[in-house]
């Protein structure tokens, strides 16, 4: 499952705000601030966030690499299970010894008996 990216309505409304004190003529003065500082601040909150979700699409694929390469390798242990206890039968050694349980070592199904219903 994909990871969600992040998107910011903080970022969305500085853009609008840095948008409105561009078209403002002639440039407010805010004191300290100024409108290319706004925009540093906007540009590089901005970049961060791309650079972030990025990588998590990065690692997402990652991940399905991964799982991929899970499922290969679970076939491929169930295929040798398969290959011993057909060469060598189900019940040998050889079936222990790749990680397997030999049908004489699995535990046998109790049998439950019905009591009779009394009226």
């Amino acid at each position: 499952m994909a990871r969600l990216r992040r998107n910011s309505p903080v970022l969305e409304t500085a853009r609008q705000r840095l948008a409105g004190l561009k078209a403002i003529v002639p440039p407010p003065n805010m004191g300290a601030l100024t409108i290319e500082g706004v925009e540093a601040e906007v540009k590089e909150y901005s970049d961060t966030q791309a650079s972030y979700n990025l990588k998590l699409a990065t690692l997402d694929d990652d991940t399905n690499q991964l799982d991929d390469l899970e499922q290969r390798l679970n076939d491929l242990n169930q295929r040798v299970l398969a290959a011993i206890k057909a060469q060598y039968g189900p019940d040998s050694s050889e079936v222990e010894l790749v990680g397997g349980v030999r049908r004489s070592d699995r535990k046998k199904p109790a049998r439950t008996t019905k009591t009779p219903a009394t009226a």
